[in-house]
C-alpha cells in the first residue's frame, strides 16, 4: 500500500517548463529570509492546506479567530508583504515571479488581492499584546512592508540548500521514510536551541508514553533573535543523535520561520508536523515563548500552549504529547517532571542564561546537565566574553561630541591590542560608502543599515566596530540592534547634547544654514531625532571631557564582561 501524499504546489514538469518561458516577461519580486522560509513550506505542502499568501478574507478570519475563510484551523497569518512602491508596479490579475536574493525563479504567484493591514491589530491578536519586545511584533513594525499581497502560488523550484541536505526532507519525504520503515507511530519534538540530557529524558519518555517512534525535528529556519546559529546546533544534535535507542529515533530539520507566538504557535507547529506524516507533536513548557515582554514579564504563561491545542485536539489531526519541566534530582540521579518531585528531594537546573554564562565565562558544565561532546561543539562557537566581536553604536545630534568620544574610544582598544577595531564614522561612511544617498528619510535609514551591516560583519568575525552616524530613527536603530546582537556585544550610546550647545559647536555653519532653509531635512530643525528609550549608556558632553566619556565606556564593556581590566 502507497503511503498517503500531502498536497505539493509544484507545477507539472510540461508546466515548469511553460513558466519557465513565460517569467521573463514578467515583473518580479526578491524574497526576503522569512518569505522564503514560508514560501518552501506552502511548496511543499509543511502549509497545507493553504494554496498560496493570504488574501484578505482569508488573513481576517485567521487574526480574529484563527480559521480561513473555508472555516480551516489555521492559526498563523502567511501573509508576502511588500512595500507601497512595489506594489503601485503591480497589477491585479497579473502574476508576479517569486525570486530568492540571487535572482532565481522559485514560483510564480497570481496576484489576486493587495490590501493593507492593521498592523497593531494583527500583533495584538497574534502574538497577545502589541509590545516591541516581542521580536515579531518587532519585526511586523520595524522590518514588513505595508502592503500585503494575496494570491496562489505555483511552485518552479525547491530553495536550494547547500548545508546539512543528508538532514534535509519534505513532508513527503518523511511520509514515504515512515511507511518504508513501518513507523505507524511517530512522535515529533520541536526544538530551537541545542539538546542537553534533560532533553533527551523527555524525548523518550514520550517515545515510550505513545509507544512510537521518535522524530526530532528542529527548527533551522529564523528562530529568535540570539539564538544559537543553525549550524552549531546542528553539529549538537548530531552528537546528541547517538545517544538515543538505535533504529527508533530520525532527524529532519525544518526550514521554517518561527514567530515566537507561544499558544498560537505551538498549535501551527503541531499542524505543520501532521502535514510532515506525524502522528503525536510535544508540547513542553513555554513553548515557543518569546521571554519577557517590556514590563519585565512572561509574555505567555507556562502551560498556556498545552491549554490551546488540548481546545483543537479533536480536528487538527495529530495527538499532543503535554510535559512539565524536566529537573535533575540530585537523590535520584535522574531527570524527573517537575511535578514529581517530592519536597525534601533536591532540584539541579541550568537555566538558558546560566548555560551562556558559563561558557562565556568558560567554567565547567556538569555532566548531569548535558553531553560533554554537546558542550565541546558550543564553546566552539562560544568564546570567553572578552574574546567575541562587539560594536559600538553612537547616535546622537550633529555636534554632539560622537565623533570626538568615537575616536577616543578607538585609540584606548587599539592601544590595549587583541582585537581589530574598525570606526564607521558617519561623515566617512557617507562619502566612502553611501555617497550616492540624499539625506531623505528612505536614504538616511538606508545608510544606518549598511553601516548596521558592515558592522555586524565585523562583529560576527570577532572585531571591533566602533559607528558613529546620527541615527535619527528609532525604528532603525531597533533594526541595527536586531542584526548584531546575535553576533556578539551590542552598545547603544546616546550622546545626549542639548541642541543649543551643538548648535553653539557648530563650525561648519549647518545649523545656521538649516535655520535660514538653505539646508532642507536638517535633524534636530526641520527633521525630527528621536532619542534612544533605554540605550546601554547616555552621556552628555558638556560637562565631560572625550577622555571621561571614554573611561566610561570602557567601564561598561569592562561591566559586560567584553573587554578585561587591563584595557584600562
Amino acid at each position: 500500500m502507497a503511503f498517503e501524499r500531502v498536497p505539493e504546489l509544484y507545477a507539472a514538469p510540461n508546466e515548469r517548463i511553460e513558466l519557465l518561458e513565460k517569467i521573463k516577461d514578467m515583473p518580479s519580486i526578491d524574497l526576503n529570509e522569512r518569505q522564503l522560509c514560508d514560501l518552501e513550506l506552502l511548496m511543499n505542502g509543511g502549509f497545507a492546506p493553504l494554496t498560496g499568501f493570504l488574501g484578505q478574507a482569508d488573513y481576517d478570519g485567521v487574526v480574529d479567530n484563527m480559521r480561513l475563510a473555508s472555516g480551516a484551523l489555521w492559526p498563523m497569518p502567511i501573509t508576502l508583504d511588500i512595500t507601497e512602491k512595489v506594489s503601485e508596479t503591480l497589477t491585479l490579475g497579473e502574476q508576479v515571479v517569486l525570486r530568492d536574493p540571487e535572482g532565481v525563479p522559485l514560483a510564480v504567484m497570481d496576484v489576486e488581492e493587495m490590501f493593507t493591514p492593521d498592523k497593531d491589530k494583527e500583533a495584538e491578536m497574534v502574538y497577545g499584546a502589541n509590545d516591541l519586545a516581542h521580536p515579531a511584533v518587532r519585526f511586523l513594525h520595524n522590518q514588513t512592508g505595508n502592503v500585503y499581497l494575496g494570491g496562489a502560488v505555483t511552485g518552479i523550484d525547491e530553495p536550494v540548500h547547500y548545508d546539512y541536505r543528508q538532514h534535509r526532507y519534505t513532508p513527503n519525504d518523511l511520509r514515504r521514510m515512515f511507511h518504508k520503515w513501518g513507523w505507524r507511530r511517530v512522535v515529533a519534538f520541536q526544538t530551537r536551541n541545542p539538546l542537553h540530557r534533560a532533553h533527551v529524558e523527555l524525548t523518550v519518555r514520550a517515545a515510550q508514553l505513545t509507544e512510537a517512534n521518535l522524530l526530532i525535528h528542529p527548527v533551522v529556519g529564523m528562530t529568535k533573535p540570539g539564538d544559537v546559529d543553525h549550524f552549531t546546533r546542528v553539529r549538537c544534535y548530531e552528537a546528541v543523535m547517538r545517544h538515543y535507542p538505535d533504529q527508533t529515533t530520525a532527524m529532519a530539520l525544518l526550514h521554517l520561520a518561527m514567530r515566537m507566538a507561544g499558544p498560537r504557535e505551538a498549535l501551527w507547529h503541531a499542524l505543520i508536523r501532521k502535514n510532515h506524516g506525524c502522528t503525536h507533536f510535544v508540547v513542553g513548557r513555554d513553548h515557543a515563548g518569546p521571554g519577557k515582554n517590556s514590563q519585565g514579564e512572561d509574555f505567555y504563561g507556562p502551560y498556556d500552549a498545552q491549554e490551546m491545542v488540548t481546545q483543537y485536539a479533536d480536528e487538527i489531526g495529530i495527538e499532543m504529547v503535554p510535559f512539565q519541566a524536566m529537573v535533575y534530582v540530585q537523590e535520584r540521579a535522574q531527570y524527573v517532571p517537575i511535578n514529581e518531585v517530592k519536597d525534601d528531594e533536591t532540584k539541579l537546573n541550568i537555566s538558558g542564561t546560566e548555560l551562556r554564562r558559563r561558557l562565556r565565562e568558560g567554567l565547567d558544565i556538569d555532566e548531569w546537565f548535558s553531553y560533554p561532546d554537546v558542550v565541546k561543539e558550543l564553546r566552539k562557537t562560544h568564546p570567553p566574553r572578552d574574546k567575541q566581536g562587539f560594536t559600538l553604536f553612537f547616535t546622537g545630534l550633529s555636534g554632539s561630541g560622537k565623533s570626538t568620544i568615537a575616536n577616543a574610544v578607538m585609540v584606548k582598544l587599539l592601544e590595549a591590542g587583541g582585537r581589530p577595531v574598525t570606526l564607521l564614522d558617519g561623515d566617512l561612511v557617507r562619502k566612502n560608502l553611501s555617497s550616492e544617498l540624499t539625506f531623505s528619510k528612505e536614504h538616511r535609514d538606508l545608510n544606518i543599515l549598511r553601516i548596521g551591516y558592515v558592522a555586524s560583519e565585523i562583529t560576527k568575525n570577532g572585531g571591533i566596530a566602533i559607528c558613529a552616524p546620527i541615527a535619527p530613527y528609532e525604528s532603525t536603530r531597533s533594526q541595527v540592534r536586531d542584526l548584531i546582537e546575535p553576533l556578539g556585544g551590542f552598545l547603544e550610546i546616546h550622546v545626549a547634547t542639548s541642541i543649543e550647545v551643538c548648535e553653539g559647536r557648530d563650525r561648519k555653519g549647518l545649523y545656521a544654514k538649516a535655520r535660514a532653509g538653505l539646508i532642507k531635512e536638517f535633524t534636530g530643525i526641520d527633521d525630527p531625532y528621536e532619542s534612544p528609550e533605554n540605550p546601554e549608556l547616555k552621556l552628555d558632553t558638556v560637562d565631560m571631557s572625550p577622555d571621561e566619556a571614554a573611561h566610561k565606556i570602557l567601564l561598561k564593556l569592562e561591566s559586560m564582561g567584553l573587554v578585561s581590566s587591563h584595557t584600562r
